[in-house]
C-alpha cells in the first residue's frame, strides 16, 4: 500500500508541476490538458492515505506537497467555474439582435452527414463553422446553402479543412495560412440587418501530441498570429474553433492578452468538448474569445453528432457603447512582447510532421 501511495503521489505531483517547464515539446504541454482529472486523483489519493497509511515524516511531507499541488490546480481552474461571479450585461435598445453560432470539429472520417444536418436544422444557428471537413463533407454541406447563402469553403483531405456558412450577410471572407501552407484559418466580416458589423475568425491549429506534432510551435504561432490580427482591426470580433489548447495554458493566456479579448468560459464553467465518447476524459479545447463590445448570453457544449468533439454553441449580441467588460481584459507585460514575436516566428519556421490524408 505504501509503495502504491508514494508512487502514485509522485506521479501526480509530477503531472501537476511539469507544465511549469516552458518547453513546447508535447511531453511538457500534454499535461496542461488534464488539470481537472489530475486534481480529482490527487484528492482521492490524499483522502485515502489518511485512512490506510502509517503517519510517518515522509507521509506528512508527501501530503503537504499534494495539498500544494491541489491549491495550485484550484487556483487555475476556479475562474472556470460558476462560483467565480461576473456581471452579465443585459440587452438594450442600443444592442444588436442576438446571433447564434455553432462551431464543430466534425471529424473528417465521420460519415453521419444527415445526423449533423438534422442537428443544424433543429438548432437553426445564424453562423456555422465546421473543422476537419473535407470534400465529402463539403458535398454534404451543400444542403445548407438555400438557408445559408453566404459561405467560405476550404475542403482539405489533411484533417484541416474548414467550412463557414451564414444567414447573416458576409461582406468579406479571407483565408489565411499564418504558419503553414496546409493549416488555414478564416477571417470573415459580417453585417447584421440593423447595421452592426463584426469580424469572425475560425481557427484550428495542430495539437502537440505523440501522434501528430512533436511540439506546440505551430499551434502557438498560429494562435498568436490571429491574436495580433484581432488587436489590429478595432472592430467587434469573435474568435472560435478547435484551439487544441486549454484556456489556462500559457499560450492561451498570451493569446488573450495579445488580442485584448475575453474568455467567456470565465464564470460559466469548463464547457468541455473533447473527447465526446469519454466523459471522464473530456477537455475544454474548443474555445471562444471575444472583444469587449461582444456580450455572450449563452455558451454551452451540445449533444454529440458522431464526431469525437461535441459542438460548441454560442449566443451573443453586440453593444459598442457599453464598456462594462473593460475590466475583464488583461494586457501584455513589457517582456511578453518579445516572447510573442519569437513564438510566432518559431511557428512559421517549424517543419510539419503532418502527412496528407487521402480518403476513398
Amino acid at each position: 500500500m505504501e509503495i502504491a501511495f508514494y508512487s502514485l503521489s509522485t506521479l501526480l505531483i509530477f503531472a501537476s508541476l511539469i507544465p511549469l517547464v516552458q518547453n513546447q515539446h508535447w511531453f511538457f504541454r500534454i499535461f496542461d490538458f488534464g488539470k481537472v482529472q489530475i486534481l480529482v486523483l490527487q484528492f482521492i489519493v490524499f483522502i485515502a492515505a489518511w485512512a490506510f497509511l502509517q503517519k510517518t515524516t515522509g507521509f506528512y511531507i508527501t501530503q503537504l506537497i499534494l495539498v500544494g499541488c491541489m491549491v495550485y490546480e484550484i487556483y487555475l481552474l476556479y475562474p472556470y467555474t460558476p462560483f467565480y461571479k461576473i456581471e452579465k450585461k443585459q440587452k438594450t435598445d442600443k444592442s444588436s439582435e442576438s446571433i447564434k453560432i455553432i462551431s464543430t470539429n466534425i471529424y473528417q472520417f465521420n460519415k453521419e452527414y444527415n445526423r449533423f444536418l438534422k442537428f443544424l436544422e433543429n438548432e437553426n444557428p445564424d453562423i456555422i463553422l465546421t473543422m476537419e471537413s473535407n470534400k465529402d463533407w463539403e458535398h454534404a454541406l451543400q444542403a445548407l446553402k438555400p438557408n445559408y447563402p453566404y459561405f467560405c469553403e476550404i475542403g482539405l483531405e489533411n484533417t484541416y479543412g474548414m467550412h463557414l456558412y451564414s444567414k447573416i450577410e458576409m461582406t468579406n471572407c479571407l483565408t489565411h495560412y499564418y504558419v503553414a501552407d496546409d493549416i488555414p484559418s478564416i477571417e470573415a466580416t459580417f453585417k447584421t440587418k440593423n447595421g452592426f458589423e463584426f469580424v469572425f475568425f475560425g481557427v484550428h491549429p495542430p495539437p502537440p501530441s505523440p501522434t501528430e506534432e512533436e511540439n506546440a510551435k505551430e499551434r502557438d504561432g498560429e494562435l498568436l498570429s490571429v491574436a495580433k490580427k484581432v488587436k489590429e482591426n478595432h472592430k467587434p470580433t469573435i474568435v472560435i474553433g478547435d484551439f487544441n489548447n486549454v484556456a489556462w495554458a500559457k499560450s492561451s493566456i498570451l493569446f488573450r492578452k495579445t488580442s485584448g479579448t475575453i474568455d467567456p468560459r470565465i464564470g460559466r464553467g469548463l464547457i468541455s468538448t473533447f473527447h465526446a465518447k469519454y466523459r471522464l476524459l473530456r477537455f475544454p479545447i474548443d474555445q471562444m474569445f471575444h472583444t469587449t463590445d461582444i456580450f455572450v448570453e449563452e455558451l454551452k457544449a451540445m449533444p454529440t453528432v458522431g464526431s469525437d468533439h461535441l459542438p460548441l454553441y454560442c449566443k451573443f449580441f453586440i453593444d459598442k457603447i457599453n464598456d462594462d467588460q473593460e475590466d475583464l481584459v488583461e494586457h501584455l507585460e513589457k517582456n511578453d512582447y518579445k516572447e510573442v514575436t519569437e513564438m510566432i516566428e518559431e511557428g512559421k519556421a517549424e517543419e510539419s510532421d503532418r502527412e496528407t490524408v487521402v480518403t476513398e
